[in-house]
């Protein structure tokens, strides 16, 4: 005999199944208002990645001379593809704000920070993560000494890529060079105007000393003409 408890529960299961096998309710409802996919532009659309290494940053406010940290996120190198110039740029996780946006120029030095394996910094002219330009002093920490030394190994190649194939750079060398040229050209071309100006003195001189010549010449013929005529 079972029990009025265990009837209802058989009863309320089997009429439960019934109902899913023979339900053909459907949970999908078009939406009222339709919205367009927006595109995104993260401004890296030209640019390829050298190297994306997790690690935390901080400046050194100058107003409470004290190192501030400034985020923690994905540190890259980005190359642009057309000009070859390298970019540092930082997001901080989760908001994905910017906390470092600056180029790299070659006379940047990565020092090693507080005696430390895992972290360096280094003084940026100018960083754009506030949208203004900034002069800013920066400190990176790794959370290994490998991170480290592959940080510091991409900087530097990527300074060796901005030096020799950033047309800036290449531009001010070529125009150093020309400029080198010129004087050497100039230090050479120097005396050939001075050896010509005295050979055309020597000219102007023997002409002159000509015309002399025979005009004396013309007088003695005269004064012998005006002799013979006397006599």
């Amino acid at each position: 005999m079972s029990l009025p408890i265990e009837e209802s529960v058989r009863r309320n299961s089997e009429s439960e199944g019934g109902e899913v096998e023979t339900s053909d309710h459907d949970p999908h409802y078009d939406p009222i208002v339709s919205l367009p996919l927006v595109e995104i532009h993260t401004n890296e659309e030209n640019e390829e990645e050298l190297v994306k290494i997790r690690a935390r940053l901080y400046r050194y406010d100058t107003s409470d001379h004290e190192w501030k940290e400034r985020g923690t996120g994905d540190i890259k190198l980005l190359r642009h593809k057309a000009n070859n110039t390298v970019r540092v740029v930082m997001r901080r996780d989760k908001t994905l704000k910017v906390c470092a946006n600056h180029f790299i120029t070659p006379d940047i030095r990565m020092n090693v920070h507080c005696g430390s394996d895992k972290a360096f910094n280094w003084s940026v002219f100018a960083d754009y993560a506030d949208e203004t330009c900034k002069q800013e002093l920066l400190a990176i920490k790794f959370g290994n000494p490998q991170n480290a030394e592959l940080w510091k190994a991409k900087f530097a190649e990527a300074q060796e890529i901005v030096r020799t194939k950033c047309s800036l750079y290449t531009q001010d060398q070529s125009s150093d060079d020309d400029e080198s040229s010129i004087t050497r050209s100039e230090d050479t071309d120097t005396p050939e105007p001075k050896s010509v100006d005295k050979n055309s003195e020597e000219e102007t001189k023997k002409e002159v000393v000509d015309v002399k010549e025979d005009g004396v010449v013309l007088k003695l013929k005269e004064l012998k003409v005006d002799g013979d005529k006397t006599e």
